[in-house]
């Protein structure tokens, strides 16, 4: 820095003695020396052109401080007025300089004391000043020989900016990686030392990324699996291009094993040669668990955990071919959980459900590996293993029964059930699958109709009966396509034989069996489904019949359980009463309490719409069930109907008279009417007379008819109020 300091010294010294030599002839100048001297000048010029072009602004000062020599540039920079610099200012008559100008934004006191006490250390005073209008510079002090300094100012707003852009960049890019969902690590080659991991890969491997970052696989992972990620990162080296890994079960330094795949990708370096290795992991762990768990939801009972129907229908294929390549036999034994219904209707469904789960467990003990399913309800099967039969089919069976003998504890409340059980033996009750199964359903079905708690064995004509009922139900089916079907209308009325009513009762004429009782029809479209079009028939049959009869008596419609269960019941008898006419207040709906069993809210939720219609809702067969009572508590119903099994056996069975009496007794006591069914004679409309029965149906007012036989009751014809002669 001398060299410069000489240049900036002499030249003006040289040049003035020069002038004055000429000019006074003091001292003649030789040739050699002039040549030096305009050499000198001729440097001077050069420098001062440099310094005059520099991009960067300068500024030199002596060892007091003072200003010395400075460039355009730099007043240019900082806007001083020219006025403001000159040859011996003070930093602090800068710094003033330039806050009057608005390009000096920190405090130029603290600023002088920081440059001061750097140059007295003999260190460079570095700053970076971001001015008001954004511009960024860079200034250097640097201390010289003998005193003084020359300070740099350089406009990096560029650099700055770019470099700002970068890091936003690379924190953006830092960030993405970061997050990404899924295992992300970077290596260095060949030494194969971790660079980054991002945070998936931090919970993959069970540590953190310093714990990792600058180590070898065999210096966090054990001897086996680093060998195998070494082997791996190789492969990579010597294919040069991207590998991927087959799925594999990776256990992570925390012991934790992951079932994965991984997929390696090499960076190469200006050379070519691949200086990175980016290794993503695909964790298929949580994944393949799902996977399971769906798997084993979507064959597996959520209730009892036992398999379920198409786990069973796969056991069962499996076994027919198992059988058929041993020529051996097997059993099928289907069953029914009897008593099952009242724990449902007493304790409700949690309860019903905490009995299956005990009850799953209990069979699958007692099956000792033979293959145990519930298929719904309160159905459960059971595939014997191949063996001698009947032999091994009656210890099964015997095993089961045994197992459910003891009491379920049910809220510290003991509570017993039993088990229906039907066989049917492959191959010589059947020679598939699908036929075994409905021979021993078939045979379940025996059981049951004859008596609970039995084992019955599939017969021949067990199937002939189950041809027939599958035919009965197919034709059915034709039947409401062909309009086959009929209402027939028996008459409801008060205890002195007015009528008031009727009940709308379906009738099958079957082409070749003649009328089919509806105990018979009626069952049959519940378990096919047909109930839903074939209550929508009745439905809407029964109030076009109504709203057409001059007199405004009610009708009484029965409504399954499986209405409620399947589409918007409230909606299809808006739009009945809406299309026939009728006012709500003439339809009356009559209903069991299985339409409550199951999804009670449900069933409740669509009674009370029906309700808020003004439609009247009358419970049906009241006595019979077992939560009657209960019911009536939950919802308001307008009516009770006495079932015709206790008004038959009323003179002849004290119990029967009591149940009656006791129902009409809770009839007053709720402020609801109550009609008795199945009133045939005299005498039993007398002891319902006394007992203050509000309502009787049954053959001694009429039986169910065709419509046109109560012509003249609906006021089709002129004629006073029927009523029932009662004089003896």
């Amino acid at each position: 820095m001398t060299g410069i300091i000489d240049s900036f010294d002499w030249p003006f010294v040289i040049f003035a003695a020069m002038l004055m030599a000429a000019s006074v002839g003091a001292t003649v100048l030789t040739d050699a020396l002039l040549r030096q001297r305009r050499e000198r000048a001729e440097q001077y010029r050069r420098l001062f052109g440099a310094l005059t072009n520099m991009n960067q602004g300068l500024c030199m000062f002596d060892a007091q401080g003072r200003l010395v020599v400075w460039n355009e540039r730099y007043r240019e920079m900082y806007g001083i007025a020219p006025d403001r610099i000159a040859v011996g200012c003070s930093v602090p008559d800068l710094l003033s300089a330039r806050i009057a100008a608005g390009t000096f934004p920190l405090d130029a006191g603290r600023y002088d004391a920081e440059l001061r006490g750097a140059l007295k250390s003999g260190k460079a005073f570095v700053k970076n000043v971001e001015l008001a209008d954004g511009r960024c510079v860079a200034v250097v002090n640097q201390p010289i020989d003998g005193g003084g300094w020359v300070a740099t100012h350089e406009d990096v707003t560029e650099r700055v900016h770019a470099d700002r852009a970068l890091a936003q960049t690379r924190a953006f890019l830092d960030a993405v990686i970061s997050n990404v969902p899924t295992p992300v690590i970077v290596k260095s080659l060949p030494d194969m030392r971790y660079l980054l991991i991002n945070k998936e890969a931090e919970k993959f491997l069970g540590l953190k990324a310093d714990e990792v970052v600058g180590k070898t696989a065999h210096q966090i992972m054990d001897a086996a699996m680093a060998d195998r990620v070494h082997a791996q990162d190789k492969a990579l080296l010597e294919a040069g291009r991207e590998v991927v890994s087959e799925e594999h079960v990776a256990i992570a330094p925390n012991g934790e094993a992951h079932i994965m795949t991984s997929r390696r990708l090499p960076v190469m370096g200006a050379d070519g040669k691949p200086q990175y290795l980016i290794i993503v992991l695909h964790d298929l762990t949580d994944r393949r668990r799902n996977e399971e768990r769906i798997s084993y939801l979507a064959r597996h009972d959520p209730i009892t955990d036992l398999p379920n129907r198409a786990a069973f229908n796969e056991c069962l294929n499996g076994a027919f071919d198992l059988a058929n390549k041993s020529a051996e036999s097997f059993a099928l034994l289907c069953m029914d959980v009897d008593r099952f219904k009242a724990i449902n209707d007493t304790f409700g469904s949690a309860a019903g459900d905490k009995v299956l789960k005990q009850l799953g467990a209990r069979l699958q003990e007692a099956c000792e590996g033979a293959f145990v399913a519930r298929i719904g309800g309160d159905e459960f099967c059971v595939i014997s293993p191949t063996g001698q039969q009947p032999q091994t089919a009656d210890a099964l069976a015997a095993r089961l029964r045994e197992a459910i003998s003891a009491d379920f504890e049910i809220d510290r409340q003991p509570v017993s059930v039993g088990l229906t059980i039907g066989i049917a033996i492959y191959p010589s009750d059947a020679s598939d699958a699908a036929a075994l199964l409905a021979n021993a359903e078939a045979a379940l079905f025996r059981a049951k109709l004859e008596r609970r708690g039995t084992v019955r064995y599939f017969e021949p004509e067990m199937d002939q009966q189950l041809r027939e009922k599958r035919a009965l139900q197919h034709d059915l089916r034709q039947a409401l396509q062909n309009d086959e079907l009929e209402l027939y209308y028996q008459p409801q009325a008060d205890m002195d034989g007015t009528i008031t009513g009727f009940e709308a009762l379906a009738r099958w004429h079957h082409p070749r069996h003649g009328m089919v009782p509806p105990g018979t029809f009626i069952p049959l479209a519940e378990e096919s489904g047909l109930i839903i079009p074939l209550g929508e028939w009745i439905l809407r049959t029964a109030c076009k019949e109504a709203a057409s009869w001059p007199r405004p008596l009610r009708i009484a419609v029965n409504l399954s359980p499986v209405q409620f269960q399947q589409g918007d019941l409230a909606n299809l008898i808006h739009e009945t009463l809406f299309n026939c006419s009728l006012p709500a207040g003439r339809l009356e709906i009559e209903i069991t309490e299985g339409v409550l069993i199951g999804d009670f809210s449900r069933a409740v939720a669509a009674l009370r719409r029906i309700k808020n219609m003004g439609v009247r809702i009358a419970m049906d067969d009241f006595g019979t069930g077992y939560s009657s009572l209960s019911y009536l508590q939950s919802f308001p119903f307008d009516k009770i109907k006495i079932d015709q099994v206790f008004i038959a056996n009323l003179l002849n069975s004290p119990p029967s008279a009591a149940i009656v009496r006791a129902v009409i007794g809770l009839g007053q006591g709720l402020g609801l009417p109550v009609i008795a069914e199945g009133v045939e004679t005299r005498e039993q409309r007398d002891f319902l007379a006394t007992a203050a029965c509000n309502g009787i149906q049954g053959y001694l007012i009429g039986r169910p008819q065709p419509i046109a036989h109560y012509a003249q009751v609906v006021g089709r014809q002129a004629r006073p109020v029927v009523r029932l002669a009662v004089s003896n």
